[in-house]
């Protein structure tokens, strides 16, 4: 019985990163992109970051937005979501937090599996911020950049969303998804900007921080504003894209977007 329910537990497992890295959809999307999006080599110390930048089509200078991956990393889906901030006319930056620390120095492409996971749930706090103040000064120095950068991620890139606004204050504002909240008892208080923060209903683990959360903003005067999505699961703005979406993670992710454009329209003026 017990190995049976270990292969049960394996073929899980199996089909659930399939899933993710399974993402002829999201690759298809970029494809057919008319926007100029490249690779970019940002130098780090010793390191040398690679990350996705797409350029939108517009006449003026425009915000930067950088894009924290999930713990799955830098995914055709990461990659499409940087494109369709693009689309509405942002500048996007998605940087490879696992950037020459694969086979080869490679980076998230040339792990396997949960090889992935590992390998970012190993990766110091000291290392994530540098790769990404990088990002954000190598992105705000950019001709067609108006000089204002935000940061936004997904799940554990919503939880670097949080720490990272805690420790860099050129952020405008910070747009962290179904991610949790700094526990060191000084660090939201080092936070300058607005946090917008994206929830699902079905999140037990991630909602059950969000109290908290918000008694330690209102006590340090941050502004805190966030949304809970009916029925909606952890992760639902990938899952709510996929062709075989449920319906709550659908609306789930089409109200978040709207919300999060609507925000970023509000910052420019």
């Amino acid at each position: 019985m017990l190995k049976a329910v270990q292969l049960c537990l394996t073929l899980l497992c199996i089909t659930c990163v399939a899933s993710i890295y399974g993402q002829d959809w999201a690759k298809a999307r970029l494809e057919e992109s008319p926007r100029h999006g490249e690779w970019v080599e940002i130098e780090q110390g010793d390191r040398k970051l690679q990350a996705f930048l797409v350029f939108p089509e517009i006449k003026d200078k425009a915000t930067a937005v950088i894009v924290i991956h999930e713990i799955f990393g830098l995914t055709d889906w990461v990659r499409g979501v940087a494109d369709q901030l693009a689309e509405a006319g942002y500048i996007a930056i998605a940087p490879d937090l696992l950037s020459g620390m694969g086979k080869d120095g490679g980076g998230t492409s040339s792990f396997g599996g949960e090889e992935v996971r590992r390998a970012i749930a190993g990766l110091s706090l000291e290392q994530i911020t540098a790769d990404l103040n990088a990002a954000l000064k190598y992105v705000e120095e950019l001709p067609a950049c108006n000089g204002k950068v935000v940061v936004t991620g997904f799940c554990w890139g919503g939880t670097q969303t949080f720490n990272f606004a805690t420790n860099n204050s050129k952020i405008l504002a910070a747009f962290p998804f179904y991610g949790t909240a700094p526990r060191e008892a000084d660090a939201i208080a080092r936070i300058e900007c607005p946090v917008y923060a994206f929830y699902a209903e079905n999140d037990a683990r991630v909602n059950a921080t969000i109290d908290d959360t918000k008694r330690q903003m209102q006590e340090h005067e941050k502004k805190f504003d966030s949304v809970m999505y009916d029925q909606a699961g952890h992760g639902f703005m990938r899952a709510g894209e996929a062709p075989d979406a449920n319906t709550a993670n659908k609306l789930a992710r089409e109200a978040a977007w709207a919300r999060l454009k609507e925000i970023l329209s509000g910052l420019n003026d």
